[in-house]
């Protein structure tokens, strides 16, 4: 796996490390790190993140970003220690969570979720912001927070019944037991299941193969998708209409269908 360049963030200890991979081109690697603690989410890892992928987002360079933890948690909730003496007055004053810990909902481009041990909490809430999640299959995936007095608060009450349905996200939140990988991908919450040791390889083939398209194409699909989880039936298929249309204003669509009746692989220029 190649490296052709880290975004620094001048820290000496930096809680997310990012690399841009010459293979597969055009993709980037992010990847949680606080292993001490099972890669528990703060607002300190959360604002690295969020410098992160504005980054990314905005780099010409990049058109995939796969986000990761390690091999025993992808992310195994949020800082409980850090927490547990909160006050209402200071989480809702602070406007703890929206503040640094959304960014994800507001990248354009696709963002892969490559997950291997624990995704409880916050970290299985990450993990649903992202657009695709692929599983080890010693995944656990789950929202515990009943356990410990509270509820789920970055997505999880309305995100996880968007993918599994209210029966079996009323399940999970309310008895707070793990997941297996398995059973999360036939409830829907995870795109495919692939063994531990082949995880990366696996994630980072597909990242390859999306960022081998055409951006705008890529943009337009995931923004097509999204729409259809705040529309109506009938506006998210005008709003699919459009964009189909506007995909007409692209050279990318001329040089793809005329490679496709030349028989021949096409040369996406982004435009």
């Amino acid at each position: 796996m190649a490296i052709k360049s880290i975004l620094n963030f001048d820290m000496s200890d930096p809680l997310v490390l990012v690399e841009i991979l010459t293979v597969p081109a055009k993709v980037a690697l992010v990847r949680f790190n606080r292993p001490k603690v099972m890669n528990a989410l703060s607002d300190a890892l959360c604002k690295e993140l969020e410098v992160a992928l504005r980054a990314l987002d905005d780099d010409p360079g990049v058109h995939v970003i796969v986000i990761t933890g390690n091999e025993k948690a992808f992310a195994a909730g949020a800082d409980i220690a850090a927490m547990a003496e909160f006050t209402y007055a200071q989480v809702y004053s602070e406007n703890y969570i929206t503040r640094y810990w959304e960014a994800a909902r507001s990248v354009r481009k696709p963002l892969i979720a490559a997950v291997s041990g624990y995704a409880l909490g916050g970290g299985c809430e990450f993990a649903m912001m992202c657009d695709v999640i692929i599983a080890a299959d010693s995944a656990k995936f789950g929202q515990p927070e009943i356990t410990i007095g509270t509820i789920p608060g970055m997505g999880g009450t309305q995100r996880l019944p968007r993918a599994v349905g209210k029966a079996k996200a009323m399940e999970w939140c309310l008895t707070g037991r793990f997941v297996t990988a398995q059973e999360a991908e036939a409830a829907g919450l995870v795109a495919r299941v692939v063994p531990a040791d082949k995880l990366m390889e696996d994630v980072l083939a597909m990242a390859g193969k999306i960022a081998s398209y055409s951006l705008p194409a890529v943009l337009k699909v995931k923004e097509t998708i999204n729409a259809a989880y705040e529309t109506t039936l009938a506006q998210g298929l005008q709003f699919e209409r459009r964009e189909f249309h506007a995909t007409f204003a692209l050279q990318d669509q001329k040089e793809g269908m005329r490679a496709f009746v030349e028989k021949r692989k096409p040369d996406f220029k982004n435009k």
